[in-house]
């Protein structure tokens, strides 16, 4: 009886720890923006990395009012809502155990880290998400602190499923095929 009161409070540990560090991702996401709008004046750029004449990376203050490179712009109300809802659900995971592996619960608090961060740009900053991170060698779109929180966590998430997918197909392909062995040993020794 002890050994199962021990095991719910390590994964009640395990999930609080998980939801602070969503939590912690969204704050560093709010830092990171504050830093910025504190010191900069929209559409500034300041130059990080430069070789030569080329622009590698660079700080520049933008306002996106869109999602992943800029789709959906101007449809502010439907990214809040359905920010929240995925938000909403990915906490009623981590918050009612439905997710246990603690891979998975890196990947949704980096997603619900992320999410925060950007859903509170768009409640309060008149739908716009402020954006900094500018990597013009590759001209890439600019991102910010939420951006790599909700892209790492769902590629790892994703990641993590197909690993799994492939582990449970051998397995299947293994438990399949050592029955088949064991029903043509019983059938070759009744013979």
């Amino acid at each position: 009886m002890g050994i199962i009161i021990l095991e719910k409070e390590k994964r009640g540990y395990a999930r609080f720890f998980w939801l602070l560090f969503a939590v912690m991702m969204a704050g560093l996401d709010r830092l990171t923006k504050w830093l910025v709008v504190s010191n900069m004046e929209l559409k500034d750029t300041i130059h990080i990395i430069k070789i030569g004449d080329t622009q590698v990376l660079n700080i520049y203050y933008c306002l996106n009012d869109g999602a992943a490179f800029s789709k959906l712009a101007g449809k502010t109300v439907f990214l809040i809502i359905v920010t929240s809802a995925v938000i909403l659900w990915l906490l009623y995971l981590i918050i009612f155990g439905k997710v246990k592996r603690p891979v998975y619960m890196a990947a949704v608090s980096l997603i619900i880290g992320g999410g925060i961060g950007n859903l509170i740009d768009r409640i309060f900053n008149d739908g716009k998400v402020i954006d900094f991170i500018d990597v013009r060698i590759i001209n890439f779109a600019i991102f910010n602190v939420a951006d790599i929180c909700a892209v790492c966590g769902a590629g790892l998430l994703l990641l993590v499923v197909i690993v799994d997918e492939i582990r449970e197909f051998k397995a299947k392909k293994r438990t399949a095929q050592t029955e088949s062995e064991s029903s043509s040993e019983e059938s070759n020794g009744e013979d």
